[in-house]
């Protein structure tokens, strides 16, 4: 299937050689795009804000949204202290270059995104999450006391599989221990409220970190560091933090006014989440968690039979353009229970038909 160039803005509903669509792709979780109460709010702050801050964070001249913003998201995910940056890429590799010199050992789960990846490291090849976090489990049992940096993501968007890591906390009693989770499909999806899983996996002796994307789920552009004062203070004396651009300030200013909507589409969200995968949990062709709202789907073809009925879903070679195609489902907010219904009706006559 071939790529689509679309030049309109993304939203609920595409309008593709004349047909209207129904968008199942992208990232936008909680679909703050498609509302006309976020664009008000957008409006406002831009003629406030203007589009942009030509300035870096260490000028003298500097703009208190950025302090104020990061205080409200360190204070509400349960970290001491958080760092602003451009985008969620710029973020992890800061979080991960500050850490990397300091440790002995570096152990990636197989699905880490590379902005978390120091140079030189590589993902670990184990066939899956459950087969490495056992692994390491095994590896630290027989080494000696060591300082290991554990990377992995919150959740595996293209599996749909969300990850747990108490396992982490046994590791650190024989070892010191340092975790840095990637949450850019967390924030506004999974752990606490908005703010993503700092606070799930914040334990005493581990140090913690997460980093991640904030123009995903909570559609400001933009990427943010969480972890304790000292370490914070310590990425940000870097030159990838001093010298770089930080994220618009009318869009950080648009988050924090948009909390009520924010957390009403969040609670849609979860509801058409756990809906769609009650009307799909039966067809072995469909895979996914009723707390995320990506599902995972086979075989190959359905993704232009979608398509020709009028649902466009994520579908393409990933690492890879020469890899196996990754077919989602990515559900939004913006989407209602009829047309998810729809969708899983359709999907159901597909599946009886092979």
């Amino acid at each position: 299937m071939n790529p689509l160039a679309l030049s309109a803005r993304l939203g609920k509903k595409l309008l593709l050689e004349g047909k209207e669509c129904l968008f199942f792709n992208g990232t936008s979780y909680l679909g703050l795009d498609s509302l006309e109460a976020y664009g008000r709010i957008v409006e406002s702050n831009v003629q406030k804000w203007g589009t942009h801050h030509g300035l870096s964070r260490t000028n003298n001249v500097r703009l208190a949204i950025y302090d104020a913003f990061e205080e409200f998201f360190s204070n509400q995910a349960g970290a001491e202290r958080a760092a602003l940056f451009s985008s969620g890429y710029l973020a992890g590799i800061a979080a991960s270059h500050y850490l990397f010199p300091k440790i002995d050992q570096c152990w990636a789960a197989p699905d880490t995104h590379p902005a978390i990846l120091p140079s030189g490291v590589q993902a670990e090849p184990f066939g899956g999450y459950s087969e490495w976090m056992h692994a390491c489990m095994d590896r630290a049992s027989r080494l000696p006391s060591q300082k290991i940096l554990i990377l992995g993501n919150a959740v595996d968007p293209l599996k749909a599989e969300i990850h747990a890591y108490d396992w982490v906390l046994p590791i650190a009693e024989k070892h010191e221990v340092t975790l840095l989770i990637d949450d850019s499909h967390a924030f506004g999806v999974l752990g606490n409220g908005l703010f993503g899983t700092y606070s799930q996996w914040k334990q005493e002796g581990i140090q913690l970190l997460v980093s991640g994307s904030l123009g995903k789920g909570l559609a400001t552009p933009g990427g943010i560091v969480l972890g304790a004062e000292e370490v914070i203070q310590g990425i940000k004396s870097q030159s990838i933090f001093a010298g770089a651009s930080p994220p618009s300030p009318a869009l950080l200013q648009c988050f924090l006014d948009a909390q009520e909507l924010l957390q009403q589409q969040q609670r849609k969200l979860k509801e058409l989440t756990s809906f769609f995968y009650q009307q799909s949990r039966e067809l072995p062709q469909i895979k996914g968690n009723p707390n995320f709202p990506v599902f995972v789907y086979s075989p190959d073809p359905w993704a232009e039979k979608l398509q020709e009925q009028g649902y466009i879903t994520s579908s393409f070679a990933y690492p890879t353009a020469s890899g196996p195609k990754v077919n989602r489902l990515v559900l939004s907010a913006s989407h209602t229970r009829e047309e998810l219904s729809a969708l899983s009706q359709l999907l159901s006559h597909l599946a009886k038909s092979l």
